[in-house]
């Protein structure tokens, strides 16, 4: 099969996109399942504040837990609050 060479020519496509850091780009890989990670019920502002909780603080707590070692984020983290007025919100991403 050809999925090195594969590999290789959408990696270099990308790393060549101007709106892309290849920094943020850690290896070259096929997917190895189309599933996503939702967690729900998660506060959306910080305790006793009014900013929001960001998604790179979620997905550092995702990358330290040892039940995700063997998990590879396929996506930039989402985040959505439940409604206009809640205090709650949604965090998925594609695994």
């Amino acid at each position: 099969m050809h999925y090195n060479t594969d590999l290789q020519t959408i990696e270099n496509f990308v790393k060549n996109m101007e709106d892309v850091n290849s920094d943020d780009i850690e290896s070259s890989r096929l997917p190895q399942s189309k599933s996503y990670l939702k967690i729900i019920d998660i506060l959306f502002f910080i305790e006793n504040t009014n900013i929001h909780i960001s998604s790179n603080f979620v997905e550092s707590v995702i990358k330290s837990n040892h039940i995700f070692n063997n998990l590879s984020l396929a996506s930039k983290l989402q985040v959505i609050k439940v409604s206009p007025k809640s205090y709650i919100a949604i965090f998925w991403v594609d695994i």
